[in-house]
């Protein structure tokens, strides 16, 4: 009989933490509530609305290795909204290093009305004029990184929209859910080819061009 009472005492015992669990569950599966349907759609309507603009103010740019026969549509082609225009000669090639400054994050959602931030070079708001930059390899970027890199003259500055198919995919990272448009905040600051002289104002080679 007292050893009924027992196991009946720690089931009513139990009883609290199991529904806190069961909330937290609901929790975490609430806040990003039909995110696969939500990211397509904003990506979609991103890039019907940036067509429309002839005056290089918003840019499609299509995923760099698709064949030249392979049609454009919102699922290949990231969507950049030009925040200032550099004045740099040439473009980082997909072997060649970059220094940026970048801040990284996700759509709107429950609990990040502005986005969650995921990654970022520097710390506080958008002050790229005292930020140390980051350097990191045109090729081992993801794809929609990649294409924004390479279409980048040194001083540009980027708002740029990665649909989840060039980002993290179908299966997401650990800090980012799956299907997931990626939105980078970017300026190209400086990129480095080995073994190759610059031609124009460009450094010499073997250095960081920075113009």
């Amino acid at each position: 009989m007292k050893r009924y009472s027992l196991i009946c005492l720690l089931a009513v015992l139990l009883m609290p933490l199991a529904l806190v669990s069961c909330s937290e569950d609901d929790n975490t599966v609430e806040e990003f509530p039909n995110w696969m349907e939500a990211n397509t759609d904003s990506i979609s309507r991103l890039y019907d609305e940036a067509g429309q603009y002839a005056d290089g103010s918003w840019k499609i740019i299509r995923n760099y290795s698709l064949e030249g026969a392979i049609a454009s549509n919102y699922s290949n082609s990231i969507v950049v909204k030009v925040l200032k225009e550099g004045t740099g000669s040439g473009y980082p090639m997909f072997s060649d290093s970059v220094k940026v400054n970048y801040r990284g994050r996700l759509m709107a959602s429950t609990s990040y009305p502005e986005g969650y931030v995921f990654d970022q070079s520097y710390e506080g708001d958008y002050n790229f004029a005292t930020a140390l930059p980051a350097q990191l390899y045109v090729g081992g970027m993801i794809d929609g990184v990649a294409t924004a890199l390479m279409n980048m003259r040194i001083g540009d500055r980027w708002e740029i929209y990665i649909p989840y198919q060039l980002g993290y995919g179908a299966t997401g990272s650990s800090s980012i859910p799956a299907y997931s448009t990626l939105v980078f905040d970017m300026e190209l600051v400086a990129y480095y080819r080995a073994g190759v002289s610059p031609k124009s104002r460009a450094a010499g080679e073997g250095v960081w061009i920075t113009e």
